[in-house]
């Protein structure tokens, strides 16, 4: 039940952010995403009746158990490190871009 919800949740946006409201890596996440000017689906796991089933479907189907999980585009990235390495590195916003949740602007 919790990994099809999961799996609905992830092809339900084209960033979806699997969070827990308390954690500061998944407010960093979040914010590096919105200062981005990114939309994305944040799930905060902590306030979901069935939370802790769907972070132990995502552990099965992923192999992270930790949160922030992040998916783009249907695919799974990672955690918080990973994301902000991509950022660092420049290779976010083009996975961004290629999901649809971020339109190129000129200036960048």
């Amino acid at each position: 039940m919790a990994s099809a919800k999961a799996k609905d949740i992830i092809s339900s946006a084209p960033v979806v952010v699997f969070s827990k409201s308390y954690c500061p890596y998944c407010v960093q996440v979040k914010k590096l995403l919105s200062d981005l000017g990114v939309q994305f689906k944040a799930i905060e796991l902590d306030n979901e009746n069935d939370g802790s089933d769907i972070q132990n479907a995502l552990a099965e189907s992923t192999g992270q158990r930790t949160v922030p999980n992040v998916f783009i585009g249907g695919k799974h990235i990672g955690g918080c490190d990973t994301v902000t390495g991509l950022h660092r590195d420049d290779k976010l916003k083009p996975l961004l871009t290629e999901a649809g949740a971020l339109v190129a602007s000129a200036s960048s």
